[in-house]
């Protein structure tokens, strides 16, 4: 491999020597594209010669194909606010475009990493403003994927309307619902949360790029930074925007915050959701078993025939790293002094695999089990003529005492609560199936 990448990044090897996780190619790719709006910016300001601007560019765009991938290696948990993942995108476009200009070596500063590549820029705007823009792109396609999730609920609703079954609140029996206002109801719950999402997003698209250092904008000229949105939004395709207070974002990581918040709050819902599943299908023979998951994989290594419900299982692990991911990114806020944000590296990581999870866990958790999801109604008639829930139904026929008599009766003597009443003669049959039929 022909090294591209310099000096800066040879000493964040040495000084970052972690068996961590590179930064992700979406923010790689997405310094990039600051790289690259900024020369045209430069260009159509008169501030960077055309070649120089063409060279640049050139090289920009062979990162976003992919062609040198292998350059960016540096671990993405480093210190300094991203400088050597900064520097690293600045070296190789660097050494690249001076291969593209064909000066030669005897002049090395034909195009520089600092002085041309990164002309108006900062780490400090660069790297938080990248981070937007690739989160933004991810946020957008997890979006997609949860309406596919959302449709798979809803057509699960539908086939389930017709089923009667025992609703239950604190573990116990409550009263009768269908299966299908469970499953509407959990589609509406996920629906929701992609509402907060999409609504914690659009904060996102505001950067404070041209900010430079601190967001006073030191060493960018105001048509440099006109040009560069202008450019910005044409080549990402997203309606990014200058912040009206550079400053703000400069110092502040809140609105990444909220993002990871409602990401976390989303996973709150599916985690719970993953719960009923798993309860709801419990059995085969000794849990409640209301549904039947699709089989996907054997369960034990030891017991024949059983089968686990592990996608629920790992909606539910999916929580538990979102929710921690979250407070890693929450506690790098925070610390967070005076002009700068500084806890950057760590927010980006952990912001871009929240979203690169629950994207490829809830296409899976969408696809492969909530689709395939059967209902077993003679399990869920069985269990609710079983139960007490039929008592609150009962009460404005024929009273609170007669209906609590009834329930009392029914859990001592094992006899279905509608026998119970048709022996006490509180109901006829008749009416006691037109009491049911409101159920809906």
């Amino acid at each position: 491999m022909k090294k591209y990448y310099g000096p800066q990044v040879e000493k964040a090897i040495n000084n970052f020597p972690f068996s961590f996780r590179p930064s992700r190619r979406e923010f790689i790719y997405a310094i990039a594209e600051i790289k690259k709006a900024a020369a045209e910016a430069h260009l159509g300001a008169g501030e960077l010669s055309r070649e120089r601007a063409r060279a640049i560019v050139r090289a920009c765009d062979e990162i976003l194909a992919g062609k040198h991938d292998k350059q960016f290696f540096l671990p993405a948990f480093q210190g300094g606010a991203g400088t050597s993942n900064h520097m690293n995108i600045n070296e190789v476009v660097a050494a690249r475009a001076m291969e593209i200009f064909k000066q030669g070596a005897k002049k090395q500063s034909a195009i520089h990493p600092n002085d041309h590549v990164n002309m108006s820029h900062s780490t400090n705007d660069v790297m938080p403003s990248a981070m937007r823009i690739a989160a933004v792109r991810m946020t957008d396609k997890l979006l997609l994927t949860l309406d596919i999730l959302i449709k798979a609920f809803e057509k699960k609703s539908k086939q389930f309307a017709g089923i009667r079954k025992l609703g239950r609140t604190h573990m116990q029996d409550a009263v009768p619902i269908t299966l299908g206002n469970e499953f509407a109801t959990y589609g509406d719950q996920i629906k929701r949360g992609q509402n907060r999402i999409r609504h914690a997003k659009e904060f996102l698209l505001e950067l404070n790029l041209g900010g430079s250092a601190v967001g006073n904008s030191i060493n960018a000229s105001p048509k440099y930074i006109a040009k560069l949105y202008q450019q910005l939004r044409k080549i990402t395709k997203l309606p990014v925007r200058p912040t009206k207070n550079l400053m703000t974002l400069t110092s502040s990581t809140s609105d990444i915050v909220a993002l990871s918040q409602s990401l976390t709050s989303l996973s709150v819902d599916l985690s719970k959701i993953a719960n009923d599943l798993r309860l709801l299908s419990s059995g085969p023979k000794g849990g409640i078993g209301e549904i039947n998951l699709p089989e996907l994989q054997p369960g034990s290594s030891i017991m024949p025939g059983k089968v686990n419900p592990v996608l629920p299982e790992a909606v539910n692990q999916m929580y538990f790293l979102v929710s921690g991911n979250n407070l890693t990114i929450e506690h790098a806020a925070e610390g967070a002094q005076l002009e700068l944000g500084v806890m950057l590296p760590i927010m980006t990581d952990r912001l871009l695999e929240s979203l690169k999870l629950m994207d490829e866990m809830l296409s899976v958790f969408a696809g492969k089990c909530v689709a395939g999801i059967k209902a077993n109604p003679k399990r869920c008639r069985e269990l609710l003529e079983n139960s007490t829930a039929y008592a609150t139904l009962l009460t404005p026929k024929i009273g609170y005492d007669n209906a609590a008599l009834a329930v009392k009766q029914s859990l001592s003597t094992g006899k279905t609560l509608r026998e119970i009443v048709l022996q006490k003669k509180f109901l006829t049959n008749s009416e006691f199936d037109r009491l049911i039929k409101i159920i809906k």
